[in-house]
């Protein structure tokens, strides 16, 4: 018998009001999230992937409440996550921590590294100050750092480095849960490299369980377990790892692994069939939302929204003709 899911979201969706005149009158709104439905089990990496706007980075501020959704569920560990407030909130969110995607701005300038990781185990008073020093020492020291780098600044590391302390700050209070927001986007392509590994290792290491935002496929590759491919507020392809990358149903998915780069020029790339800007949130097209760009749409594409449908096991895409 499967265990439990750690996360669990059903119809997650986030609209905010396009407000018009003196008055702030609404006159529409932005579709960010829209009927977003998934399981994350313990010590699972499930990422999103799309493009910039498609809502990945909204989903992930809802399921942290950063960002209260319009309607839909949150269960966290059994709870109903919507629901708490107060007391009961604080407690739920030292089980969930999120790593943002600009290091440097998550990082107060004038704060030493080592009282930004310890930031966390004061606000929850997590032991005394000679155990909180010794668990920031620890926790630099797990993610690659001099203990002794506790006394720099962030303007003193690299942005790698920043990006290894917000970690050790995200683990400070032993999370069962970690938003990764993008956190390697901002990071030149070998460090991107070096802090997969460490967020892998760390995961095989802790049983920790990852969301991981992320704007391309390569980049979650070897560290997922799951990926959800999402377009303009919606999931229009979710399944394992390997089957998502050996074997993609969704025609987005296809053009989203055909524009990757890859490292080696022998290699022959297909062109990537894709063409035109992702259509405005708050205003998306009739049918399935992806028919403006697809090049294999018919004429109910245009007419019909695609149901979220599973292909083979554990392997579900919305497109009318996979």
């Amino acid at each position: 018998m499967s265990a439990p899911p750690l996360l669990s979201a059903r119809s997650l969706t986030k609209h905010f009001p396009i407000r018009k005149g003196l008055l702030g009158r609404a006159a529409g709104r932005v579709r960010a999230v829209d009927d977003v439905s998934f399981d994350l089990s313990p010590g699972e990496v499930f990422s999103v992937v799309g493009e910039s706007g498609s809502g990945k980075s909204t989903l992930a501020r809802c399921i942290l409440r950063l960002e209260e959704p319009t309607s839909g569920k949150v269960a966290f560990d059994g709870r109903d996550f919507l629901a708490l407030r107060g007391r009961a909130l604080r407690e739920a969110r030292r089980h969930i921590q999120v790593v943002f995607q600009d290091p440097y701005g998550s990082l107060n300038p004038r704060m030493t590294v080592g009282a930004a990781v310890e930031e966390p185990l004061i606000i929850h008073r997590a032991g005394g100050r000679a155990a909180r020093q010794a668990r920031v020492a620890d926790l630099l020291r797990r993610v690659g750092l001099d203990p002794r780098d506790a006394a720099r600044y962030p303007h003193e590391f690299s942005g790698g480095q920043r990006q290894r302390v917000c970690i050790a700050r995200a683990l400070a209070l032993d999370p069962k849960l970690v938003v990764l927001d993008e956190p390697v986007s901002a990071l030149d392509v070998s460090v991107q490299a070096q802090v997969v590994n460490l967020l892998r290792d760390l995961r095989d290491e802790l049983g920790l369980a990852y969301l991981f935002i992320a704007h391309g496929l390569p980049v979650v590759e070897h560290l997922s377990d799951t990926v959800a491919v999402m377009y303009l507020g919606r999931f229009c392809e979710v399944g394992p790892a390997a089957r998502v990358f050996g074997r993609p149903l969704h025609p987005y998915t296809r053009a989203l692994l055909a524009a990757a780069p890859d490292p080696d020029p022998a290699v022959p790339k297909a062109p990537a069939p894709l063409s035109g800007e992702i259509p405005s949130p708050a205003d998306p097209p009739p049918g399935c939302r992806f028919h403006t760009r697809c090049p294999l749409a018919v004429a109910r594409c245009r007419a019909e929204v695609p149901e979220l449908r599973e292909l083979s096991e554990g392997h579900r895409a919305a497109c009318h003709l996979a």
